[in-house]
């Protein structure tokens, strides 16, 4: 790990010029003095890098001094660079290893070629922050380490342990034998089997997470798009509630992100509505999201749900009517 840090820097100092130990070590996510022990690693090593003193001083780069990495070409390089200028960075907890190749790929390229792969990055945006309706996509929480030990599971093929707070349910222990990871509309899920049956579970319930020595039982090789297919189709056929509505396009992805899943979609009319069959864990859950649309949605069916929602604008009625 050191060995990769010390390439970093090498590489944030070819790429930025004078920076100090303070910048380095934000950028490095480690501490000011872990920055100026590898700067003397360096120095001991060789490489030209200096100190400059004072208010604006920082350490440098003897000019002409370069790294040597090849085989990129032009159009790989702004792929990379373009797939991590977004939410890639956050997936799977990867984001300062990220932050490091990307370096790296920077460095590849010829000199002349440099500054036009940055500025045509730089117009390349990859799901941003928020839409054009301002927004903002739901943030997934996860608890601290839960990320790092999945991940090291899923790669070693070790054991998991867990502590799972499932909807509606005390929090409880799991040991499951891991097989693959996938994320999903900024949601992380892990495939695993436990006792020998297939479960899926959202990392973002997972209260505290540890590999443990037993290796895990599972297969050598994982089709995760083959395995994902089959437990979404399963999850579609489990006891959720079925509710068919049309809703305003405007609105259609803020239904859709209170929704378990979607079965079928099509458009409805020429007034830009779109007709949805979407799944909900129970009537509750149902009544809510639709709720929050107002009059931009309308339940077609079951008609338990439009019952619901009717009852629900009464009482209002009844409440507010001067």
């Amino acid at each position: 790990m050191r060995a990769d840090r010390l390439v970093s820097v090498v590489l944030l100092l070819r790429q930025r010029g004078r920076l100090t130990a303070d910048q380095l070590a934000r950028e490095l996510e480690v501490s000011t003095r872990t920055v100026l022990r590898d700067i003397d690693a360096l120095s001991t090593a060789g490489v030209p890098v200096y100190a400059d003193r004072g208010r604006h001083g920082g350490f440098s780069l003897l000019p002409g001094f370069r790294t040597e990495l090849t085989g990129l070409t032009h159009d790989e390089a702004l792929a990379l660079l373009t797939a991590g200028s977004g939410q890639g960075e956050k997936v799977f907890g990867l984001s300062a290893p990220l932050a490091s190749a990307m370096r790296k790929v920077v460095d590849a390229l010829p000199e002349g070629h440099r500054a036009n792969l940055n500025d045509a990055a730089t117009r390349f945006l990859v799901e941003p922050e928020t839409d054009l309706l301002s927004r903002r996509p739901t943030a997934e929480d996860l608890a601290p380490g839960v990320m790092s030990e999945v991940r090291r599971s899923v790669l070693t093929g070790r054991r998991l342990r867990f502590d799972y707070s499932a909807s509606g349910e005390t929090p409880s222990t799991r040991v499951v034998d891991p097989i693959g990871l996938v994320t999903v509309r900024s949601r992380t899920y892990l495939l695993a089997t436990r006792s020998g049956k297939e479960r899926t579970y959202r990392l973002s319930r997972m209260l505290r997470a540890e590999v443990l020595p037993q290796s895990a039982q599972r297969p050598a090789q994982v089709d995760l798009v083959r395995t994902w297919a089959e437990r979404s189709a399963q999850f579609l056929s489990e006891g959720h509630l079925p509710v068919s509505v049309i809703v305003r396009q405007s609105r259609r992805d803020e239904l859709l992100n209170n929704a378990r899943a979607v079965r079928a979609e099509e458009l409805a009319g020429d007034g830009g509505w779109v007709r949805l069959d979407i799944t909900f864990e129970d009537l509750r859950h149902a009544v809510w999201a639709v709720w929050q649309l107002g009059a931009d949605a309308e339940v077609l069916e079951p008609a338990s749900v439009r019952r619901a929602l009717c009852e629900r604008a009464k009482t209002l009625v009844t409440r507010y009517q001067p």
